[in-house]
């Protein structure tokens, strides 16, 4: 049965296009889903992470920053298109703030730290973006407004791979004629591997000069160009690091990197490659300390000449994520999607690192709750187009109602609500924002059987809508 299947989809693979490279990667992960391999890593298995260097510990002088960073190339993962927010193009395209005078997105903001990086520095910076075939065109149409980003020789993108959606009942490349386009998925961040080895991007920014690769997705603002972290990779010799972070109650998904204990290496586990009996001691900040940012650090002659030795297929671990072959329709057929993470690369390099960062490092928005919260008075952006935090972020909570982009923006038409005094805000009913709302402390509105309205000027408290008179409308 299963052979069948792995010839279907490598022949659906081929007829498509699809690279060499991310076929075998596809052919090496199939044959690991067939062997019955759920990908799982167990608590007993593993040990947390021990004492690791502090970013804000780094004493780097500012020629060292520079030349580090003159030597260094940004990749930023821009594949996603924000379904889980309603949206049908990429997710960087999304509107995050307002400045000089209009909105600005994720990639706005992002070629705004690149440019001020570059005035500070005189590090040309390349900015690649890894897209889909579903993002390229709208991103590069929005990239058009900035003849200045690209540097000579180099690429704007280039293309991560797609492999064909399973049945889940026979491991055959799933048929869905209503829409063909969703018999396919991407193959995870860890496609970057392969799609950087096939798409010839290495072997172009060595014969640039370029030493180093910053990588980080687009929707992480966070995740700008950093001269003390550059000029610390650099010095460590290392050939792979990664950014960890302090866990916060606003971490209760994401990867983490943890210890193997068969062999003491470095290994990473997924939310998805952990079983549910160790869910919550994987999430004990006081056992697992760290989750991981997704911000790795590449030497490009160390990963190239791994790519070279293995062809582009790096053994990374296979992470199986069921799905309907329908996102939108939960009575359509189950398929399997397989998948792999890039940060399990660590495992991969021999003298791989791990740097403690700050919660400035990773501010991503998976949700319109992350939406709200950036779009808010608790960040500014900076004139090196960093946004930070003027007061302790809040936990956000809003309800089904605020899901999708649409429906969010719907119901803040005046802008997001003052959020600097709130340790938290939570809302569980339908409601639509006016201008001036403030939020303070645990700010709290409840249920609500038809949707309702915060008047304009209001002060949203534990105890509901106050300072207007009355209440709701």
């Amino acid at each position: 049965m299963s052979e069948r299947g792995l010839e279907l989809a490598r022949t659906k693979m081929a007829e498509a296009d699809v690279p060499e490279a991310a076929i075998e990667t596809f052919s090496r992960f199939y044959r690991i889903l067939e062997s019955g391999q759920s990908g799982l890593i167990r608590e007993d298995d593993v040990e947390p992470l021990g004492k690791i260097t502090r970013h804000a510990d780094l004493e780097i002088s500012a020629d060292d920053a520079a030349e580090a960073l003159s030597a260094t190339a940004i990749i930023k993962l821009n594949g996603g298109l924000g379904t889980s927010m309603g949206m049908d193009k990429a997710k960087s395209l999304l509107p995050v703030r307002t400045g000089q005078g209009r909105s600005l997105s994720f990639l706005d903001v992002i070629v705004g730290q690149i440019r001020a990086a570059r005035e500070a520095t005189g590090a040309p910076l390349p900015l690649i973006l890894m897209n889909s075939f579903r993002t390229q065109a709208d991103t590069l149409e929005a990239l058009a407004p900035y003849p200045d980003l690209a540097v000579e020789g180099l690429p704007l993108d280039f293309l991560q791979n797609r492999e064909p959606k399973l049945a889940a009942d026979t491991l055959e490349p799933v048929s869905w004629p209503a829409d063909p386009s969703l018999e396919w998925c991407p193959p995870g961040h860890g496609d970057l591997y392969p799609a950087l080895h096939a798409s010839g991007v290495i072997k172009k920014l060595l014969a640039a000069g370029f030493r180093y690769a910053s990588v980080s997705n687009s929707d992480n603002l966070g995740a700008a160009p950093d001269g003390a972290l550059a000029a610390w990779f650099a010095a460590s010799g290392a050939p792979y690091a990664a950014e960890m972070s302090p866990k916060t109650p606003a971490d209760v998904k994401g990867g983490q990197l943890v210890v193997r204990k068969a062999d003491g290496r470095i290994i990473q586990r997924e939310t998805a490659q952990t079983h549910p009996d160790d869910m919550a001691t994987s999430l004990d900040p006081q056992r697992h300390r760290y989750f991981h940012t997704n911000n790795l650090w590449f030497n490009l002659e160390a990963l190239d000449a791994e790519l070279e030795r293995t062809g582009g297929v790096l053994e990374l671990p296979l992470i199986r994520n069921v799905k309907t072959v329908d996102p939108t329709d939960a009575t359509s057929p189950e398929v399997i999607q397989i998948e792999s993470a890039m940060g399990a690369a660590v495992a991969v390099f021999p003298g791989a690192e791990v740097i403690e960062v700050g919660r400035e490092r990773f501010l991503p928005v998976k949700t319109t709750n992350d939406l709200l919260l950036l779009r808010s008075d608790v960040y500014e952006l900076t004139d090196s187009g960093r946004l930070r935090a003027t007061v302790p972020a809040p936990l956000v909570s809003l309800s089904k109602a605020y899901k999708t982009i649409g429906a969010f923006d719907a119901r803040f038409p005046a802008g997001a609500p003052s959020l600097r005094e709130a340790t938290s805000l939570t809302v569980e009913g339908d409601w639509t924002f006016g201008s001036g709302v403030s939020a303070t402390g645990e700010a709290h509105l409840p249920a609500t059987t038809e949707p309702a309205t915060v008047p304009d000027g209001a002060q949203l408290t534990a105890t509901g809508v106050q300072g207007t008179g009355g209440g709701a409308e």
